[in-house]
């Protein structure tokens, strides 16, 4: 039986990634999450240990890695535009909270660590597809909290012998992600309140959007792995945003309100990845194309407001 602590595991991810590792079974599992943003409520059915708090409370987080054998490493500040406004804010949750982590994962004797990182906001704004060789170059606190976690993560493995992997994210949706404040969640409640959607620049910005289904299978196939280093989990296409938007409308059957505004400071243009290297060390393999993604997600937001949730 395999303990695994998932840090962040009442948020999107999190919640996702501990729902099917229950239904494998042979796992053990405890949550530590703030729930700043997710809730104890998002853990259906259960049965594990979990402990609310803040990552950077060190005793909090030595009790939680009680006899466990993998942490999987998923809170954090992730967005961008609110990394420029308060940085400190984003440090403190991104690289002293990763680093506190991992100095008692070192001293608890923990061997292995997967690390949620992120791609575009590293990499910054080069031409795409993007590979895990691009030299970083990132354009807000965001990015560079998130390259820091990279280089401790990868100074952690050859220092002290942890079994560390950095996964670069690129655009996760799908159901259970009512508090995300990334494109597809943000306009599928726009389109619900019945409010315009804003697109900053003129909509010919590119992403990688992976359904969550994919990216949980990926994070599981990682944990059965013994790969180190950094990967990136896409679905390895670009998508224009005009493009998502135009899938929105034919999945909702609405006639959306599209308005276009300057770019924001702190975002790239473009950018997808190539996931050739996680494919090949650990089988990464995405099948879930974005307009079969958008509807399933769309119909979770619809029972949502159905059952009188807030969407924010």
């Amino acid at each position: 039986m395999t303990r695994v602590l998932v840090t962040g595991g009442c948020g999107f991810v999190g919640s996702n990634l501990v729902a099917t590792l229950q239904r494998a079974g042979g796992f053990e599992i405890v949550v530590l999450d703030d729930e700043s943003l997710g809730s104890r409520a998002n853990l259906q059915d259960f049965s594990g240990t979990f402990l609310k708090g803040d990552i950077a409370d060190r005793g909090l987080v030595r009790r939680a890695l009680a006899d466990v054998n993998v942490v999987v490493h998923l809170a954090a500040h992730t967005r961008v535009i609110e990394s420029i406004e308060t940085p400190e804010k984003t440090f403190h949750a991104n690289v002293a909270g990763t680093f506190g982590l991992l100095e008692e994962c070192r001293r608890a004797g923990i061997r292995r660590f997967v690390n949620a990182s992120t791609g575009g906001a590293i990499v910054g704004d080069v031409v795409p597809p993007v590979t895990e060789e691009f030299p970083p170059r990132p354009l807000s606190p965001y990015g560079a909290s998130k390259l820091a976690t990279e280089g401790l993560c990868s100074a952690y493995t050859a220092s002290y012998g942890m079994a560390c992997v950095s996964l670069r994210f690129s655009n996760i949706y799908g159901p259970g992600s009512l508090h995300k404040g990334s494109v597809v969640a943000h306009f599928l409640k726009q389109v619900l309140a019945l409010r315009p959607l804003i697109v900053y620049g003129d909509g010919t910005q590119q992403r990688d959007y992976l359904f969550i289904d994919d990216l949980v299978e990926g994070l599981v196939r990682v944990l059965k792995s013994d790969a180190t280093g950094t990967f990136q989990l896409g679905s390895g296409k670009g998508t224009p945003l005009n493009e998502l938007i135009a899938i929105i409308g034919r999945v909702t059957g609405r006639s959306l309100d599209v308005r276009y505004e300057a770019v924001r400071t702190g975002e790239i243009h473009s950018t997808w990845n190539d996931t050739a290297k996680a494919r090949a060390a650990f089988g990464f393999d995405p099948r879930t194309s974005l307009a079969d993604g958008i509807a399933r997600t769309w119909d979770w937001f619809r029972a949502q407001q159905a059952d009188g949730r807030p969407l924010g």
